[in-house]
């Protein structure tokens, strides 16, 4: 089992090149109102310190369509998350793949159901009710139902600590951590970075020979 791994709301250099370093599988970049917030300019310099590899997600929360597309003409992500993909679907969908954003709540398995029963490849990415970015979990039994249905892409209160467990109770396509690996917001620690890396390796080995030894 591999699960990718996302780092959002990237503002420096040195953990840019951190992430990519350690071989992580996606770095973001937010373009919200967020002390993570960066402008396109930043965006650009940070890309520099990205292996090609790496895929660049350009992150929004409910932006018009002009800004969005103001972002995707000039840094070109290779995707674009959002909770207002519907709206967007025709304008980027040329130039960048939409990763819808579901907050969690009783309903939320019908919710993706929907979805899902309109794409061909349905990948979401979970976060806490409310808004992203607090270090608030979503429930995980209500994800590792989604995830059953759906590529997830499990956020919300991940860190090098508790990210083991939640690979092992969720079974997510991917992890993404923000606040998990920050030495004050805003700021990623690279060595918090490795330290939860190292913890998603570690959880997909245990799963790997936990399925390989059961009968």
């Amino acid at each position: 089992m591999h699960v990718r791994i996302k780092v959002c709301g990237i503002t420096t250099p040195e953990a840019a090149a951190a992430a990519s370093e350690l071989g992580v599988d996606a770095v973001g970049f937010v373009f919200a109102k967020s002390p993570r917030r960066v402008d396109v300019g930043e965006a650009h310099r940070l890309i520099e310190y990205l292996s090609p590899f790496v895929t660049t997600v350009a992150v929004f929360r409910h932006p018009t369509v002009d800004e969005v597309i103001s972002v995707v003409s000039s840094v070109r992500p290779n995707v674009v998350q959002t909770e207002r993909t519907p709206v967007l679907a025709d304008a980027v969908a040329d130039q960048a793949a939409l990763l819808p954003v579901y907050h969690d709540g009783p309903d939320l398995v019908e919710r993706v159901a929907q979805y899902a029963s309109r794409s061909p490849t349905p990948t979401v990415l979970l976060e806490a009710p409310g808004r992203g970015g607090r270090g608030v979990a979503p429930d995980w039994g209500r994800a590792s139902d989604v995830a059953r249905r759906v590529r997830l892409v499990l956020a919300g209160g991940l860190t090098p600590e508790n990210v083991e467990e939640a690979i092992r109770t969720v079974r997510p396509f991917a992890v993404d951590v923000s606040s998990g690996v920050e030495s004050a917001p805003g700021r990623k620690d690279p060595q918090r970075i490795e330290q939860f890396v190292a913890a998603v390796r570690a959880a997909e080995t245990q799963l790997t020979t936990g399925a390989e030894t059961s009968p």
